[in-house]
């Protein structure tokens, strides 16, 4: 059975009124990936790390909330989604070579949408307004960076395929 980001990952059957430049073609996997495109992703990033990193958020959040943390953290440079790892390969390298892919792009929102979501919490907890940033932190923010981890685990299996 292929998993929701293969679905996405196979242009060949999809309707995305995007068209595919011929040197990002090439022979591709069973889940539509291009071959010499995936063993460069996957040579230019950690997707264990960059899942870790981005479940430690959590923890981090959860620290200043709980007045445990020490960390000097900005609500306008968090919201950024450039500024991690992962943010930096999605826009640079990572888009360059699968960025053709709707998945790809939908994963670029998800984690534009976790960034927005860690500054919020990050910014109301700054202003003394613990109780919304535990609820921002409880719902928006968790369904946000379960988004983001699940398309990274997938895409993880569809480039291994």
């Amino acid at each position: 059975m292929r998993g929701f980001f293969s679905r996405f990952f196979n242009a060949d059957q999809l309707d995305t009124g995007m068209s595919i430049p011929p040197s990002l073609t090439g022979p591709s996997t069973e889940s539509g990936l291009d071959i010499r495109a995936m063993e460069a992703a996957l040579t230019e990033i950690d997707l264990d790390t960059a899942i870790a990193s981005h479940e430690n958020w959590k923890l981090r959040l959860k620290n200043v909330l709980d007045g445990k943390s020490s960390e000097i953290l900005q609500p306008e440079v968090i919201c950024q989604d450039k500024h991690c790892d992962l943010g930096q390969w999605l826009h640079g390298p990572g888009g360059q070579r699968l960025g053709h892919y709707p998945a790809f792009q939908i994963l670029i929102a998800r984690h534009k949408n976790f960034h927005v979501q860690a500054s919020t919490v990050l910014a109301l907890a700054q202003s003394g307004d613990a109780e919304k940033a535990r609820l921002t932190l409880d719902a928006p923010y968790r369904h946000a960076s379960a988004q983001v981890v699940l398309l990274l685990k997938q895409l993880k299996r569809s480039l291994k395929r």
